[in-house]
């Protein structure tokens, strides 16, 4: 039956009538009113959890007016910001020391081998708090990135063999860099005494030369100074200066005959 037939029906009372007549008024306000599929409306009419819902428990659709709005002004931004991080180096996140430890010992170990101690220096000059380097450290240690005995090893090879350093000078330069004196002697240990006497030697021929232009006395001390300074000890220094210094003199003295 239609609205305005029940409102005018001599069997609506007067208070139904009145009800009646709201209602009709209410209908033709819906029948002027746009059809579904447009605004607010179309986007119900997708159903819940659709990404156009709106109100409680109901999303904007990425495209509309209101959506852009809030995007212009920040609203409901709030929890993507949260989930998703800013972009950036580990460094760059103070709320995370470990991580950014992390990046710093990866970053320097990538170049080259370092020592525990060195890595521990670095930490602490960058704040990170020593509980927090401990782990790290440790747990690059336990992977094998981390490994104070090779290190000795590679550097007493490559200092003896390139830079002529004895023994000496080998564990001071290693306790330096904090590695613990069983490790260094350990290291120093596969350089033996004919290996240092060869180096030793090499180094005061290339040098004696020039030593010998102030005169023989100056010459033995300067070398001797030599080789006590790159860690040599005194008993080879005396030995190997001897010899370097009577060849010097017998070449000296057949150039001369």
């Amino acid at each position: 039956m239609d609205v305005n037939e029940a409102a005018g029906s001599p069997a609506a009372g007067p208070g139904q009538a009145e009800i009646l007549a709201r209602l009709a008024e209410q209908m033709r306000e819906i029948a002027a009113a746009p059809a579904a599929g447009s605004g607010a409306e179309a986007d119900a009419a997708d159903g819940p959890g659709w990404a156009g819902s709106v109100g409680p428990g109901r999303r904007l659709p990425s495209g509309s007016s209101d959506a852009r709005s809030d995007r212009r002004s920040g609203r409901g931004s709030a929890e993507g910001a949260a989930a998703q991080p800013a972009p950036g180096h580990p460094e760059d996140d103070p709320g995370d020391p470990e991580a950014v430890a992390r990046a710093i010992c990866l970053r320097l170990l990538t170049g080259a081998a370092r020592p525990r101690a060195g890595l521990a220096a670095a930490l602490r000059r960058k704040g990170i708090p020593d509980e927090v380097a401990e782990r790290v450290l440790d747990r690059l240690t336990e992977v094998g990135l981390i490994d104070d005995e090779a290190y000795a090893q590679l550097f007493v090879a490559s200092r003896h063999r390139q830079g002529g350093l004895g023994a000496g000078a080998l564990r001071q330069e290693l306790t330096r860099k904090g590695i613990d004196a069983q490790t260094a002697a350990s290291a120093v240990a596969v350089v033996d005494w004919d290996a240092e006497y060869q180096r030793a030697r090499a180094l005061l021929e290339r040098r004696v030369d020039a030593a010998m232009a102030h005169g023989v006395d100056t010459a033995r001390r300067r070398l001797l100074g030599l080789l006590a300074r790159r860690g040599y000890p005194g008993d080879l220094s005396r030995q190997v200066v001897h010899e370097v210094l009577a060849a010097y003199d017998a070449e000296t003295d057949d150039g001369w005959s």
